[in-house]
């Protein structure tokens, strides 16, 4: 192999090198704070509840739903006013027991995420 051969090779194969460096990853939508917080005992069965999240969501493809003691599930309607990185939704006479909120959201970088928040309304 000539020289210039070489060399062309060694050009070619430094350029492939920096176009195969690894990219900053998307990060996932991430609960930053919640109302009701994780495990919180409420003192009634309403309440609002409130879900920021690190990153811009879709509200249309974003879910929320509770899950009672019993396994059965509510959806809740989140408002698709609030703001863009939040999840916005009401609790409404919940009887005593305890609940989970079941989360899912669709991040804006396409990422889907989803979670639960344990809590209890107190007797």
């Amino acid at each position: 192999m000539s020289l210039a051969a070489l060399r062309g090779l060694v050009a070619v194969l430094l350029f492939a090198g920096t176009a195969l460096e690894p990219l900053p990853a998307s990060a996932h939508a991430i609960v930053v704070s919640a109302s009701p917080a994780d495990g919180a005992v409420l003192a009634s069965g309403d309440a609002p509840v409130l879900l920021r999240f690190n990153s811009r969501i879709d509200h249309q493809r974003s879910r929320l739903s509770l899950i009672a003691a019993d396994g059965s599930t509510t959806v809740l309607p989140v408002d698709p006013a609030a703001s863009t990185d939040s999840l916005v939704a009401r609790l409404v006479g919940l009887p005593p027991g305890q609940y989970r909120l079941r989360w899912q959201v669709l991040a804006l970088d396409g990422h889907i995420t989803r979670g639960d928040i344990p809590f209890t309304v107190k007797p």
